[in-house]
């Protein structure tokens, strides 16, 4: 009988074993990337996830998200040179505790402004005397007193033969410190005190933006409860009820809220780091003129946290006409920002206050 195989078959197995060696090397040469590919995709997942468990272990961190002072935009101003954006206005500094200084923007009227060409920070402090009400302006949390809007806000109001008096907060800006809810209300009571001391029987008002809404309710609680001293007005542009409903709402905690610990893991651990912001306390007790301003568009603070302040605040006052909302239709494009650019504004609030 004779035997298939031998030597020519063992040929061919060889041949055959080296053909699926070299499919299979092919098939891993084009396998190499996966690995890369798990990753980029776990990354993100992973960071997602992790966040609100690191903030929970480490609350400060909020402090970054809220308070984003590090974003210094516009970049490369020159703060001691305000006149390059706005006129009739000069820089100035003052030392609200030991170890902090803020940076303040300081526009008078522009009834005043061919008086004010050349004049030092004496004759503006002396300004401040001469019967125009006063605005101690409290931004938002980005960003420094001279971002865009702000700059409008100062021609605007400027205009309107006010004086305002522009604060970066400790750590905003070219002032020194570290931001806080405490160290925000030492800021600007110390600047309210400065004010007064040089204002004479002019009106001062809070105005407060966004974020500087909460801090504009805290001092005048704080002037009224500790001091008994009532501040003639409280401006709050586009406000929040209080910071854990803000951070409930606001677009960037989107992607959370749907998770079974949002309210734990986060809004929970605003309290942890100190941060309160409660305009819907602080305003029951305020007897002061309110006014309440919020575009319907506004896509940072929802419009609904702004009426919930309304309805809060003229629940609680007894003169129900101190309290005031005005809206902003959606069809203006104001937004979150830019109501400082309606034309109206500061006859709506002069209006308001009974101003001429």
């Amino acid at each position: 009988m004779r035997r298939r195989g031998g030597h020519g078959d063992s040929g061919g197995d060889i041949v055959r074993a080296e053909g699926r060696l070299d499919v299979a090397q092919h098939g891993r040469a084009r396998r190499w990337w996966l690995p890369w590919l798990r990753t980029l995709l776990l990354a993100p997942l992973l960071t997602y996830a992790s966040v609100p468990f690191l903030i929970r272990l480490f609350p400060t961190l909020l402090h970054k998200f809220v308070y984003l002072n590090f974003l210094a935009f516009p970049f490369f101003v020159d703060f001691r040179r305000p006149e390059l954006l706005v006129n009739n206005t000069i820089s100035m500094y003052l030392t609200t505790e030991p170890g902090v200084t803020v940076g303040i923007w300081h526009t008078v009227p522009s009834s005043r402004g061919a008086e004010a060409q050349g004049k030092d920070q004496r004759w503006y402090e002396e300004a401040l005397a001469d019967a125009h009400p006063v605005i101690i302006y409290l931004h938002g949390n980005g960003g420094t007193r001279a971002a865009r809007h702000r700059i409008q806000f100062l021609k605007a109001m400027g205009a309107a033969d006010f004086h305002i008096l522009a604060l970066d907060y400790r750590g905003y800006g070219d002032s020194t410190g570290y931001p806080s809810e405490n160290g925000f209300n030492t800021d600007v009571l110390a600047l309210y005190d400065w004010v007064k001391a040089r204002s004479g029987n002019s009106s001062i008002l809070f105005w407060g933006h966004s974020l500087g809404t909460g801090i504009a309710t805290n001092a005048a609680r704080k002037l009224q409860e500790e001091r008994g001293v009532q501040v003639d007005a409280v401006v709050l542009e586009s406000p929040y009820t209080n910071i854990r409903d803000a951070a409930a709402n606001i677009p960037i905690t989107k992607v959370y809220r749907h998770l079974p610990g949002f309210e734990y893991l986060i809004l929970d651990s605003m309290a942890r780091a100190g941060m309160f912001f409660r305009s819907d306390e602080n305003v029951k007790v305020l007897g002061c003129p309110l006014l309440i301003l919020h575009a319907d568009d506004d896509g940072v603070v929802p419009p609904k946290l702004g009426h919930k302040l309304y309805e809060t605040a003229l629940k609680a006052y007894k003169d129900k006409s101190k309290v005031k909302l005005i809206t902003f239709p959606q069809k203006l494009g104001l937004g979150h920002d830019y109501i400082s650019f309606h034309p109206e504004l500061p006859a709506l609030v002069k209006d308001f206050l009974n101003m001429k």
